[in-house]
């Protein structure tokens, strides 16, 4: 029996003979998807371009609000952080201004604005921000007397630290917190979590003496 040989290169070459007769044929099709390749190209670069430069220009104004609030201008420091918050949402600029804007409300005793600021941010912040977010929030609901709200947002920021020494101090705030509250159960409850998951943590020694108060000494 036959058989057949195939000579090397002819299936690459048959390809490309049918693929440039499709082409050929279909130039119009062709010159229009080219024509989406390249505006899609440009359109990318011109974004992040585009967004480089916000960031830089955010980081900017965020460095002049900074200032002010290092020189205890708290009012001033909370106007331009406002603008940077407003004018460049989306950028790391924006983020870090939001917390430094809460806490600069916080020292101004204001703490419903910085619960304003915090409470619809807090939850889709950033990993990197969010943790500070809810301690900060939890801080401003504390001051405002809130306290179930306030251990609340400490055990949210506790599960979203991402050091185990922010994670113990944002459970012990949360059991002050349900302490306040009149919730001995939930302040128990959190100060265990830290005898148990943190124990090397400077935490785990106050969380003991804690739960010793509220067991009356039956602390495990």
């Amino acid at each position: 029996m036959a058989t057949a040989t195939v000579i090397p290169g002819t299936q690459t070459a048959s390809f490309s003979e049918r693929f440039g007769a499709w082409v050929k044929a279909h130039r119009q099709l062709t010159s229009w998807i080219g024509a989406i390749v390249v505006v899609g190209a440009v359109l990318f670069l011109w974004t992040l371009s585009t967004k480089r430069r916000t960031e830089e220009i955010a980081s900017r104004d965020l460095q002049l609000a900074r200032f002010a609030f290092e020189n205890n201008n708290l009012p001033l420091a909370s106007s331009d952080l406002s603008k940077v918050v407003e004018n460049y949402s989306g950028t790391n600029a924006a983020d870090e201004a939001r917390l430094l804007l809460a806490n600069a409300w916080l020292l101004q005793n204001k703490p419903q604005q910085a619960v304003t600021v915090l409470k619809d941010y807090a939850g889709g912040a950033g990993k990197a921000y969010r943790a500070q977010a809810y301690g900060l929030l939890g801080a401003a609901y504390e001051n405002m007397g809130q306290f179930r709200e306030a251990a609340a947002a400490y055990e949210n920021g506790s599960a979203a630290g991402r050091l185990d020494f922010l994670k113990a101090q944002m459970l012990s705030d949360a059991g002050r917190a349900w302490t306040a509250a009149g919730d001995t159960a939930k302040a128990v409850a959190a100060y265990r979590r830290i005898v148990k998951d943190f124990a090397k943590e400077a935490a785990a020694g106050e969380a003991k003496v804690r739960l010793a108060e509220l067991t009356k000494g039956a602390v495990s």
